[in-house]
């Protein structure tokens, strides 16, 4: 065991490893013993020294990656606005960024471009004008009602095919509607009174926009009840019912999905579709046919109004951000609106951005390291499938064929995006976005019937995250989060295995974990595991959803331990198969210390900073309640004190809250 003060002396003579990914002493609390509370030994300082920006909800190792990515945007998207003769994207992006940097043209203009929309709106009669103005503002990417557009078939991974889900809410998840507690009353009033203040900006005078804000909750509050939880939602079996057009009809009587899909652009009109949860369409079925045609227009104005606030005149930005990000994750202040817009330019068109940020800030040598080093890993879970003793052969030879069989992204796209039909000029800022949703929305409307299109990505290179597509058995790193200090091509294998390598794991063992355990090598949704196995992985799985389940989040707030299973099961996985893999790049290299670390000791600290973090008590709760991932320090302490190799790394005695009892420690992957 090392004592604190053993500990003070190795780092008072610490070495950098490079200048971007290295073990600070400062980052560290030493009055925190390893084998108490390894997430505060190893980030305490840091935390104490970073203190969160006023723009910010949380500050943490990918925050600041995103703030280093901002810079570099800022420049590409300055010189791309001020070049006398930009190429075709660089002019996208200009243009773009200008439009959304022009506040005093935003400010003049108020909410006037979305007239056409709130005039559409006022000209409806009856339910039966409902489908056309869905869809109208569906593909504005105002999500009223539901939500529709491609999928994979999760039974025919070859082929996408129309999906239809819950969704038309304006809180973040349905419990915000449907808890009893007395803080979320409250916040339901708050939100009320958020309604009517946007309505009154939008040109609503009192009592109306007060009466119309009560119908709005009314109305959500009736879609949250026929909604299925975040929790339930991941279960793939129970939200797929493929449908005849003419089935979905009798789920909807009061709804012409006919005349949905033509507004869509769809021709011809699917055969079918996949209706995610038939009771949500029951519940707004009921709603159609039974709430006033008055209360659905405040609806519809206020999605409008909630979806482009952003975009419009400083009132409306200002209201938004004291509800949204003030009231919900306790930020205090809006962030500089350069790095609204950038985010703004990167959502709508990031693939034309993303072409001029890996131009800069992604070398073919790092993505040729980052190959290797996936490879490694790859070869770690491969040998960890073939010895697992809960696993029988035939269940065994089907997941190492999957593994074999799981495509890799590093970077950004093959391909790109063919922006040649969108317009983006310098005028309304939220005009450029409204044009970029339907550009969206007509290349997703084409994927319909489709075969599937591999080469596809589902973010953007400028992206601080990465990702599994279990659909299309792939892991996806975008070039934004390929940066230090997670991956640094300057970095030792300690550093990057501890980091970037974890995360690889982390997303490969996502195909085998709870929800993608349950699809096939080609992505299908298709039951490969024997009985017996499928027993014994939920026994395991059941005791990461106890341990994480027993974790308090902030106030009495617990995590969801069911909600957040597939990423525990990944963290936990990832970290096993990463140290696995470092320990075989280790093999023959120098074991010596480096600021009094072993490279095993450097391979843990490096997790931890990877994930170290402050975050705001009202951004943690928004977590728990919507986030399938634990907060940060379980995402730390809860894998290591199931690691055998980490209690051997630093000697952390049996008994010691850093070390579960034999009878507790999870073992899956």
């Amino acid at each position: 065991m090392l004592r604190p003060a053993t500990v003070l002396g190795l780092l008072a003579t610490c070495l950098v490893l490079n200048a971007r990914a290295s073990i600070d002493p400062k980052d560290f609390d030493l009055s925190i013993r390893p084998q108490d509370d390894f997430y505060g030994y190893a980030n305490g300082g840091w935390i104490k020294r970073n203190p969160i920006p006023a723009d910010r909800s949380s500050w943490g190792t990918d925050d600041q990656i995103d703030a280093n990515n901002e810079r570099i945007l800022h420049e590409i998207a300055e010189k791309a606005a001020t070049a006398k003769h930009p190429g075709f994207i660089e002019k996208m992006v200009g243009d773009f960024y200008a439009s959304g940097m022009d506040q005093a043209s935003a400010d003049s203009l108020g909410a006037a471009p979305l007239k056409p929309l709130f005039d559409r709106i006022a000209s409806i009669t009856g339910p039966s004008d409902f489908p056309h103005l869905v869809a109208e503002l569906h593909r504005a990417g105002v999500g009223v009602c539901f939500s529709f557009g491609s999928e994979q078939d999760p039974k025919n991974s070859a082929m996408m095919i129309a999906g239809q889900g819950q969704g038309g809410l304006g809180l973040p998840d349905r419990d915000y509607y449907l808890r009893d507690d007395d803080g979320s009353k409250a916040l339901r009033e708050k939100y009320v009174a958020h309604v009517a203040k946007m309505l009154r900006l939008s040109g609503e005078k009192e009592p109306e926009a007060g009466t119309d804000a009560q119908a709005v909750m009314r109305l959500e509050t009736s879609l949250a009840k026929a909604s299925k939880s975040a929790a339930d939602l991941r279960d793939p079996v129970a939200n797929y019912h493929p449908m005849a057009l003419g089935d979905v009809g009798k789920l909807s009587t009061h709804f012409d999905w006919g005349a949905y899909f033509s507004g869509m652009g769809l021709s011809p009109v699917p055969a079918s579709v996949d209706i995610g949860q038939p009771e949500f369409l029951q519940g707004l079925d009921r709603e159609i046919a039974g709430t006033s045609i008055q209360d659905w227009k405040a609806y519809f104005r206020w999605h409008l109004i909630h979806d482009n606030a952003r975009y419009l005149s400083s009132p409306f930005v200002d209201e938004n951000f004291a509800f949204f990000a003030k009231e919900l994750t306790g930020t205090p202040q809006p962030r500089e609106r350069w790095k609204r817009v950038l985010s703004v330019v990167d959502e709508n068109v990031g693939e034309a951005l993303g072409q001029l940020y890996v131009a800069v800030a992604f070398p073919p040598e790092s993505k040729a390291r980052v190959l290797k080093l996936v490879g490694n890993v790859r070869l770690a879970l491969r040998e960890r499938l073939q010895h697992l003793e809960w696993m029988d052969e035939p269940t065994r030879a089907a997941a190492v064929a999957k593994l074999d069989a799981m495509g890799v992204k590093i970077g950004y796209p093959d391909k790109w995006i063919d922006y040649s039909t969108l317009v983006i000029d310098r005028g309304p800022y939220v005009l450029n976005v409204l044009r970029s949703n339907e550009f969206a929305e007509k290349r997703d409307m084409a994927k319909i019937g489709k075969p599937v299109d591999r080469t596809l990505w589902g973010m953007t290179p400028p992206t601080v995250n990465a990702y599994n597509n279990i659909g299309m058995n792939e892991i996806v790193f975008a070039a934004g989060y390929l940066q230090p200090p997670l991956f640094d091509p300057a970095a030792d294998d300690a550093a990057n295995y501890g980091a970037i390598a974890a995360t690889v794991g982390h997303e490969m063992t996502h195909s085998f974990d709870d929800e993608g355990r349950q699809f096939d090598k080609q992505g299908n949704l298709s039951d490969w595991w024997s009985a017996e196995s499928a027993k014994r992985f939920k026994e395991r799985a059941a005791g990461i959803v106890r341990q994480f389940s027993a974790y308090v989040a902030v106030d009495n707030l617990h995590v969801n331990g069911e909600l957040t299973q597939g990423e525990n099961i990944a963290d936990l996985g990832g970290l096993r198969i990463a140290y696995a893999a470092f320990e075989k790049a280790q093999a023959g290299k120098s074991a010596a210390k480096v600021g009094g670390f072993t490279p095993q000791q450097r391979f843990f600290i490096s997790y931890a900073m990877s994930f170290r973090s402050n975050d705001r008590p009202e951004s943690l709760r928004l977590l728990v309640n919507t986030d399938p991932h634990a907060p940060n320090r379980f995402r730390v302490n809860g894998p290591l004190s199931n690691l055998d190799e980490f209690a051997q790394a630093f000697a952390v005695p049996e008994g010691a809250p850093m070390r579960r009892a034999p009878a507790d420690r999870v073992v899956i992957w």
